[in-house]
């Protein structure tokens, strides 16, 4: 009895009550995975007509920043532990991302000349604060893909990096055509792919390093829809 009553006490209710909401929010998450798989497949299939019909197009040009925050925010709502690692990877992965692309557009290094378009809304220093969302989304899909296949970190940051590389090739004609970018000469450099690889690996290693569950229940699915959604238009536009 003295046994049962210390571990008890050994829990303060508010450990007890974050247990309890932890415990909830798997069950939901668990319990509504199949509904957001949907929801994730319609938008994705709505937006690849609505990006292929002429009439249609320059609203869902216009429509890309809800794509993206909606995108991210399924992402979120299905990520599982909130502690201060993860808040810290979050913000490392925006601000590199995003600074990264500051440094680009008004330099050329690391990616080469370019400059953003009207398309992905409001912007910051002639970038687009999406850009960052952008990063993030995509450095924790490809991460969540890896995280438990591959044990080295360093080794599981470069193939995230070139995982992140190889769905480049498919989002930059499509981004071009869509007006999201222009390239200096309308050629896409190979400093481009380089730089990519670079900032990527380290927001990768990040990642790894940064001490929080990485379970998602809809991470996969998310990256097979967006992988989808960029190969069909490359063939369409």
């Amino acid at each position: 009895m003295n046994k049962i009553l210390e571990l008890n006490m050994s829990y303060s209710p508010l450990e007890k009550s974050e247990s309890k909401i932890g415990t909830t929010v798997q069950g939901i998450q668990e319990n509504n995975s199949r509904l957001f798989k949907l929801i994730i497949f319609v938008f994705y299939l709505v937006g690849i007509i609505g990006m292929s019909v002429p009439g249609l197009k320059p609203y869902f040009q216009a429509l890309t920043p809800f794509h993206l925050i909606l995108s991210l925010g399924i992402l979120l709502l299905f990520h599982t532990d909130w502690n201060r690692s993860f808040l810290f990877f979050s913000s490392m992965a925006f601000l590199i991302g995003f600074g990264s692309e500051v440094l680009g557009v008004h330099t050329g290094f690391p990616f080469g000349n370019y400059e953003y378009g009207s398309v992905l809304g409001v912007k910051l220093f002639e970038v687009p604060i999406m850009i960052g969302v952008n990063w993030l989304l995509l450095v924790y899909l490809t991460g969540n893909l890896l995280e438990k296949k591959v044990k080295n970190d360093f080794l599981a940051a470069g193939m995230g990096a070139g995982l992140m590389v190889a769905i480049d090739f498919l989002i930059e004609p499509v981004a071009i055509e869509l007006e999201f970018w222009s390239w200096e000469g309308g050629e896409i450099p190979l400093s481009n792919y380089v730089g990519w690889f670079a900032v990527a690996y380290l927001i990768h290693l990040i990642y790894r390093k940064a001490m929080f569950q990485k379970k998602n229940l809809i991470s996969g699915f998310l990256m097979l829809s967006l992988i989808i959604f960029f190969a069909v238009l490359n063939i369409i536009l």
